[in-house]
């Protein structure tokens, strides 16, 4: 029985001695978290609350973003509507307008080529359109303008210049657009 009293007063010691050790680190710490003093604190308090204001202004913006969704929406279905032209009329309304542009230009165009190609999913078809201009600078100027400056849609991709003819230059055009589907 002796010998149990023994183990008993050792582990009762052993507990004693981590709950002294466990006592004297809360005291450093709380030491330690006191020398910081109010200076630190205000420090802390000011970094905590300019993080607030940034995840704040980020919900705001989250909630616009949200609130013109929408609005968004309806400006991409009317883009959609009076941009893409209807695939059943869209080659001639597409020849139409460029020959109209070319000669508001002045240019001369060897025709347009068109290649098309189904886009999965977006209820658009893709339509290259290739030509080669001949003309001065100026001229060809004012064509990529009218090109810009179309109702129907036109993604400019590529200008080579292929040679240059007494007085002007020959330029190879490729550019893109969409018809409805």
């Amino acid at each position: 029985m002796k010998s149990n009293w023994h183990t008993w007063k050792k582990l009762v010691g052993v507990g004693l001695g981590l709950l002294l050790a466990a006592d004297v680190a809360l005291i450093v710490f709380l030491w330690r978290s006191a020398h910081e003093g109010p200076e630190a604190m205000r420090v802390q308090r000011d970094s905590l609350a300019a993080e607030a204001k940034l995840l704040q202004a980020d919900v705001k913006r989250a909630q616009a973003i949200r609130a013109a969704l929408p609005q968004v929406g309806k400006d991409c279905d009317t883009f959609y509507q009076q941009s893409f032209l209807n695939g059943a009329t869209g080659y001639s309304d597409i020849d139409q307008d460029l020959a109209a542009i070319a000669a508001k230009a002045g240019i001369k165009t060897s025709g347009f080529a068109f290649r098309q190609q189904e886009v999965k999913g977006r209820g658009v078809t893709e339509i290259s359109i290739g030509t080669s201009v001949d003309a001065d600078y100026p001229a060809i100027i004012q064509f990529i303008n009218g090109l810009e400056r179309s109702r129907n849609f036109y993604l400019l991709d590529d200008l080579r210049l292929n040679s240059a003819t007494a007085g002007g230059i020959r330029l190879d055009i490729s550019l893109h657009t969409f018809f409805r589907t």
